[in-house]
């Protein structure tokens, strides 16, 4: 056993404008992220798995509103909302994801019931929700998961398309939440949850479920993206940090901040993503103006940031 952890988490990516983000709003997003953090260290120091780890600390931030998944899942432009969520864990490769999921409080754990429950590695919509309910995982009303602000998004976003426009804010395409986590085993972990785009097509899926695009863990890395979703997948970008490292000998933060600034950002990829290996070591990289982040490790402070 070694003596050291290591947990890293997202919120989402993009545009994050200094002047809309109030000091109520900013004390509020940090204190999310710290709880996050919590969530998943204390499962951490007292010898837990990075897979407890990490299905905590996403299902915390699930559960807070600011962020685009779970209960702050944004719309569809049918005014609905469908939601996207994998785990992975690095010891045997497990893996376990939904997609066009709703009804279920946290989708981290649908994920983790599809890995745990059944033989597959993806599943849809209503067969995704069945195997959350055969769990026995508790689902939600839409009044749980309805928020003002996401609803207005969708709105201003509606509105824009009818005028021929797309909005500039780069935010509208990647909010997402994440965990990845070392523990005191050397075992890795990711896990990954989102609400998609504002206003994406009924049935569109990012790249959040999707293992080797926003979502990976074996014995080398685990990373958990948030990003322009299309990109991640077509490149490949989880799979890209663990290749680069596994086979030209990179180190952590080399590979990935090869893969978010050479090979995504030159391709319309804007986002981030965070990532940890087997000794603990953390990157998070992005290439938006910022990125909701934070990280703890063994014996230390937790730190939370922004820009």
């Amino acid at each position: 056993m070694s003596q050291t952890f290591a947990l890293a988490i997202h919120g989402g990516a993009g545009t994050i404008r200094r002047s809309d983000l109030t000091p109520e709003i900013e004390q509020a997003t940090h204190a999310g992220l710290l709880r996050a953090l919590e969530a998943g260290s204390a499962i951490l120091r007292d010898g837990g798995s990075a897979l407890d780890a990490v299905t905590a600390a996403v299902c915390a931030l699930e559960d807070e509103p600011l962020f685009n998944a779970g209960r702050g899942a944004v719309f569809t432009s049918a005014g609905r909302q469908e939601m996207d969520a994998a785990v992975m864990n690095g010891a045997d490769r497990r893996a376990g994801a939904v997609a066009g999921l709703f009804g279920p409080r946290n989708p981290i754990r649908a994920a983790r019931a599809v890995m745990e429950g059944s033989p597959h590695v993806m599943m849809i919509g209503e067969a995704a929700a069945r195997i959350a309910q055969e769990a026995g995982l508790p689902f939600e009303e839409a009044s749980y998961f309805f928020t003002q602000k996401r609803w207005d998004a969708l709105q201003e976003t509606l509105a824009l398309r009818a005028r021929g426009e797309t909005s500039s804010d780069a935010a509208v395409r990647h909010g997402t939440v994440g965990a990845v986590a070392c523990d005191l085993n050397g075992n890795l972990a990711a896990a990954t949850s989102t609400g998609g785009m504002t206003g994406k097509a009924p049935g569109r899926v990012g790249d959040t479920p999707v293992i080797g695009a926003g979502t990976l863990a074996d014995d080398i890395c685990a990373v958990s993206g948030t990003g322009h979703g299309e990109v991640f997948i077509r490149y490949g970008a989880a799979a890209e940090i663990a290749a680069r490292m596994r086979h030209l000998g990179e180190s952590l933060d080399a590979a990935a901040d090869h893969v978010v600034h050479r090979v995504l950002a030159p391709n319309d990829g804007s986002g981030g993503l965070v990532a940890v290996d087997r000794h603990g070591n953390v990157a998070l990289p992005f290439n938006s103006e910022g990125m909701y982040r934070g990280y703890v490790r063994s014996g230390k402070a937790p730190v939370t940031a922004i820009y």
